[in-house]
């Protein structure tokens, strides 16, 4: 099993910081490194956010949200081993052909180290400001994927949508490995069916182990009505509550058929965090490489 660390961008801040924490992170035998986005926090939300009994997000206005891709480009040099992942993109409220020419000029400059987790969205005001359609925004983002896809296919590509169209065009440089693995987050039916259509990956919210349990099976049914095996969509699954007894937790989401772990790096923060870090390190990722 793969070990994450989630929300890393959220945590170092400072540049030395973000460069201190990936480095022990990798020294430690994380796979990966994970940065979240929101552009902006409204002062107002009405909308109700999804993984909370509240509805409330767990952040405060100045709660510091870096841009995760320029992130992951500070520190992709600093630990080159690490995988450079987004959890999650909001895709909808990118430009496809600009967001494809920063995925894959990513993917280029750290050797084909990108993954690129991405949400529709839950927040309605973020949109709003932005000025984004709320609407239909599932539509949209599959239709940005699908543009990337053949933008990252090759040089000429084209492509004629709902959302995007363009006359055949050449975009360069293009991913390592021809293009880059899409991670589906959201625990909806419709994440689920978007997982097994499109996706090379899932992240569902869901922390409570029978629960995810059973959203695998759903995803695992779905891809098979999709004419796809269900073990080619790889799935990464949020380690919360598992962290009061870590190492029955890996074994845990294992049995389930997790092949990553995804640890939230807010469990480091602070005085002391990276002594944290290492401790979790050391006691939990030998177990889980197993």
């Amino acid at each position: 099993m793969k070990v994450g660390l989630a929300f890393a961008s959220s945590v170092g801040i400072e540049g030395g910081d973000a460069i201190e924490i990936c480095q022990r992170a990798e020294a430690l035998g994380f796979d990966s490194v994970w940065g979240g986005e929101h552009v902006i926090l409204p002062d107002s939300i009405e909308s109700k956010y999804p993984y909370t009994a509240d509805g409330k997000i767990p952040a405060e206005p100045e709660t510091p949200i870096p841009d995760p891709l320029i992130w992951l480009a500070y520190v992709a040099a600093a630990a080159p081993t690490l995988r450079l992942g987004t959890c999650i993109l909001i895709v909808p409220q990118r430009n496809p052909l600009v967001l494809a020419k920063e995925l894959a000029t990513l993917d280029r400059l750290s050797g084909g180290r990108v993954e690129l987790g991405l949400g529709v969205g839950w927040m309605k005001e973020e949109f709003d400001a932005l000025g984004i359609p709320w609407e239909r925004r599932g539509a949209r983002n599959d239709e940005y994927i699908e543009a990337m896809r053949e933008l990252w296919k090759g040089p000429h590509a084209e492509y004629h949508g709902d959302f995007v169209d363009f006359d055949p065009a050449t975009c360069s440089p293009r991913p390592v490995n021809g293009s880059i693995p899409v991670i589906v987050g959201g625990d909806t039916d419709a994440a689920i069916r978007r997982a097994a259509n499109l996706a090379d990956g899932f992240f569902p919210g869901e922390g409570d182990a029978e629960k995810l349990g059973a959203l695998l099976t759903r995803l695992r049914q779905a891809a098979e009505a999709a004419d796809r095996d269900p073990a080619s969509i790889e799935i990464n699954a949020m380690f919360g509550a598992q962290m009061m007894d870590p190492v029955a937790g890996v074994e845990q989401l294992a049995s389930i058929g997790v092949d990553r772990i995804m640890v939230p790096a807010f469990f480091f923060g602070g005085p002391e965090g990276l002594d944290r870090l290492s401790e979790f390190g050391e006691k939990v990722i030998s177990t889980a490489k197993g």
